[in-house]
């Protein structure tokens, strides 16, 4: 399966030690299977920094994850709203699984979130609010043996 990770570099060789901590699936090395999204944050990572270049990865993503721990969230249910909540804390809950799969808690999202974080909203308020944004996909693999065995490179291009 052809995955996308939106950069402002080419990336051969993904490392997740450069990956942020604090992150809705925590620290990892973050794809979509949808183009136009990682060509979103790409040229949101680009305006972030001056000298940089919108640049869209593209990697074929092994599909036999048997033999890998793997969380999958199939919607912004309440598992995955204490999931991303305690990743963008810091807790290391996800350096149990090497990947893990499910909706975007993107800027906008995470507003919401943040009225849950800050004890003004419940689960159930949270939930409901959510249900009104277009949640987009990501896959994190936590791990550098997974990115190593799963990903292969193919190609990238820039975002004009």
């Amino acid at each position: 399966m052809l995955v996308y990770h939106g950069s402002i570099y080419k990336i051969e060789f993904p490392d997740v030690k450069f990956s942020k901590k604090y992150l809705d699936f925590g620290q990892g090395f973050y794809l979509t299977t949808f183009q136009k999204q990682a060509e979103k944050w790409a040229l949101r990572k680009a305006d972030r920094i001056e000298t940089g270049i919108a640049t869209v990865n593209i990697y074929e993503l092994k599909d036999n994850l048997k033999d890998y721990k793997v969380k999958k969230f199939d919607s912004d249910n309440e598992s995955w709203l204490d999931f991303v909540c305690q990743c963008r804390k810091g807790e290391d809950v996800y350096k149990q699984y090497d990947l893990i799969i499910g909706p975007v808690a993107d800027d906008d999202v995470f507003k919401t979130i943040n009225m849950y974080f800050r004890k003004l909203w419940d689960k159930t308020k949270t939930l409901e609010e959510l249900r009104y944004y277009k949640l987009s996909n990501q896959i994190c693999i936590t791990n550098q043996k997974a990115v190593e065995k799963l990903l292969s490179f193919k190609s990238s291009y820039i975002v004009k």
